[in-house]
């Protein structure tokens, strides 16, 4: 019974440590979103960013290896898990073009000082958070490449092609994205109505097109 008792107090106590820890990492990456809205990321320093979640510098690397990984995460948070998301969006046949994107602007909404750091930190000064959004951006790029090549009136369009196209719409939906959040709240709805135009402009001229026209 002794250690049976000890054994729930030490997981108890395991489990607390477990959410401290959470809750200060969670405190950094919110601390990093505030202060690279007014300066940019690559003005930031370690030193500020773990004063903004309480804690002393050497106690950062508790939660991260350094501040690219920091960087790193928060691209992880947002990229990555858009493209995860638009992943099983493709895999329900019934998604059209409009609920799509629709889809997308809603995950904007709920994490938007996020999407808007992306946005803002894909042309920043940080070489190495350009470089890791820039690649999540290419994979969502080559992965609507891998679902257009399968569409039958594109069996004649070349990789290269395809490529053309994909980067076309992904790039349209992240200007409309940067768009959004920095619009006021009245606005949103006619920006994301405009993307939705867009897109389905697009796709009209895709399938109007053909690599003869060249």
């Amino acid at each position: 019974m002794v250690n049976e008792c000890m054994l729930t107090v030490m997981t108890e106590q395991a489990q607390t440590r477990n959410e401290r820890k959470e809750r200060t990492r969670q405190a950094l990456l919110d601390g990093t979103l505030a202060l690279a809205a007014d300066r940019g990321f690559a003005a930031l320093s370690l030193r500020e960013i773990a004063r903004s979640a309480g804690i002393v510098p050497t106690a950062f690397y508790r939660h991260f290896a350094s501040l690219e990984d920091l960087g790193a995460t928060l691209v992880d948070d947002g990229v990555t898990a858009l493209r995860l998301a638009l992943r099983e969006v493709r895999r329900n046949s019934d998604a059209g073009l409009a609920e799509t994107v629709r889809f997308v602007f809603g995950q904007v909404a709920e994490r938007r000082e996020l999407f808007g750091f992306l946005i803002r930190e894909r042309h920043g000064g940080s070489t190495a958070l350009r470089g890791a959004i820039a690649l999540e951006t290419q994979l969502i790029v080559r992965e609507l490449v891998a679902d257009l090549s399968r569409l039958r009136a594109l069996d004649a369009w070349s990789p290269r092609d395809l490529e053309i196209a994909a980067d076309l719409l992904v790039s349209t939906v992240a200007d409309g994205i940067a768009a959004y959040v920095a619009a006021a709240p009245r606005e949103t709805i006619s920006i994301i109505d405009r993307t939705v135009m867009q897109m389905r402009l697009i796709a009209l001229g895709i399938g109007a097109w053909t690599p003869r026209q060249r």
